[in-house]
This record gives structure tokens, sequence and C-alpha cells, in this order.
């Protein structure tokens, strides 16, 4: 990045420092603090909605619907998450591919299992083996969205269902009386009601999928624990540039400060929420 890089060799002290800290697979490292962070911002709200899904179908009067919605629940949240990690991503990528292979090759007669191997005509493939690499980068982390989305989905939707039930019934009860209808009492009483008692635990969940963040790895994403891993390992002189000891404990102890401030962020901006949500209402919160 600085012309006194050039020649590496023969830096020292602060220019050393400097042009390491500048070199492309740095630049790679702080891309995946952006990388997390869009993870999150995108995630968030779509496994928020999920959950809110979820919890609508376990609340349902009709049984086969609301069975949908507490199997959903019960089902992801009762599989440890890297087991859900590796197998869904996989059923997922091969689904779609599978089920693209019927549309665009319906002439193909071999089997597309074959033992361990998946095999579909090339025109199937999703994405394309030429296609630039930015295709392979965005199709491998929108797999990544809608995996932290269903997985924490169904955790807010446990949440949400709680909430809902903790609404007091005769907010309920006294909505009906004046006339609502069960879409009116629902949208304007139960939804806007249920926040206050659902953003303890979505807050709980918020922190926990924070912390769940260097899953991404296993999508086969390069995340900040992987560079953390890659640049703070030793590096001899004949295959780097920049040769060094074992770095890990200071890579690792900078994710460490990250993640410590990222939480205590949330914490403060969670906590507000909550106290503007409570204000006025009958909660502990509010009385205070």
């Amino acid at each position: 990045m600085f012309e006194f890089c050039a020649d590496p060799s023969v830096l020292t002290g602060g220019k050393w420092l400097s042009c390491y800290l500048t070199t492309g697979k740095h630049f790679l490292f702080y891309q995946s603090f952006l990388v997390v962070l869009l993870l999150l911002a995108i995630t968030a709200p779509t496994a928020l909605a999920f959950g809110f899904g979820g919890a609508v179908l376990a609340r349902s009067r009709i049984r086969p619907v609301s069975w949908i919605g507490k199997v959903y629940i019960s089902a992801v949240r009762g599989v440890p998450d890297i087991a859900f990690f590796l197998f869904f991503v996989i059923a997922l990528d091969q689904g779609i591919e599978f089920l693209r292979h019927q549309v665009v090759c319906p002439d193909w007669t071999d089997p597309i299992r074959q033992g361990n191997d998946f095999i579909v005509c090339d025109a199937a493939k999703t994405p394309q083996n030429a296609s630039p690499q930015i295709f392979h980068d965005i199709y491998g982390f929108a797999l990544a969205i809608l995996t932290y989305a269903i997985v924490f989905g169904a955790f807010a939707a446990n949440v949400l269902f709680g909430a809902m039930r903790a609404v007091p019934k005769t907010q309920l009860e006294t909505a009906w009386a004046y006339g609502m209808t069960g879409r009116q009492t629902f949208w304007r009483i139960l939804v806007p009601q249920m926040w206050v008692y659902a953003l303890p635990g979505l807050s709980n969940l918020w922190m926990v999928l924070i912390k769940a963040t260097p899953l991404l790895f296993l999508l086969g994403i390069e995340d900040i624990v992987y560079w953390a891993r890659e640049l703070g390992g030793t590096k001899q002189a004949k295959f780097s540039d920049y040769p060094h000891g074992d770095w890990r404990i200071w890579y690792f102890l900078f994710l460490l400060v990250f993640y410590l401030a990222f939480t205590k962020f949330s914490e403060v901006f969670l906590d507000r929420v909550m106290k503007r949500l409570t204000h006025g209402q009958a909660t502990l919160g509010g009385a205070s």
C-alpha cells in the first residue's frame, strides 16, 4: 500500500507493522467484519419474521395449522445448531440443483445419486461453474442467511408464542366487548402488547446470534475467525514476505474485544428500547 513496502525484508519497527497490516489478506480480514455485520443486519429481521410466522401458526385454533408451527419450533430447537448447519445447507443446495435438473435436463438418463456422489447435469449446477466468483459468494451468503433465519426463527417463535400468551386476556376480552373483530384485536391489542413481554427473550436471542456468527466457516464463508487463524499462524520467510511467530493469541484477543464491545453496545441499545416500550405500561419496567 505504501511506497516503502516494496521490499519488506529491509523494513523494521513501525514501517514493517504498517506494511504488514495493509496486505491484501489483511484487507480481506477487515472486510470479513463487514460480512459479519451484514449477516446480522439481514438475519435478525428475517429470523424475526420466521419467528412471528411460527408463533402465529402455533397459536392458531386450527389444529393442523397449530401443529405445523409447534413442530417447526420443537424440531429446529431440538437439533444442535452445528448439526443443522451441516445437514440443512447440503440438503438445500442439493434440493435446488435437483429441481433445476428436472427442468433443464429432462433427457438425463444416469442416476443422480451414485454412491456418495450427487451428480446433476452442468446446466443445473447452482451457481454455474463458469460464473464469476461474486455469484458463488452471494449464493453461499444467501444460504447462510436462510439457515441462520430458520434456526433462530424457531427460538424467536418460541419467545413470541410465550409473549402472546402473556398478554392479559382481559385486554382481549375488552376489545371484543367493544366490537373489535379477531383480526383487529390481534393487530391493535395483542401484537403491540406482546413486544413488552418478548423483548427480554429476543434480546438474549440477539446475543446468542452474535456469538453464533463464527459458525459461518461451516458454510464455506471466510469469516473473521477463519482469517484470525489464518493470519495469526506461524509464517516462515520462504512462504511469506512478512514472517512472524505464532500470533494467534493477539488476533483472537482482538476478536474478543470486538465481540465484547459489540455486545455491550447491543445491551445499551436494547435497554433503551425496553424502557421506551414499557413506559406507561402495567409492568415493573413501566412502573419504574
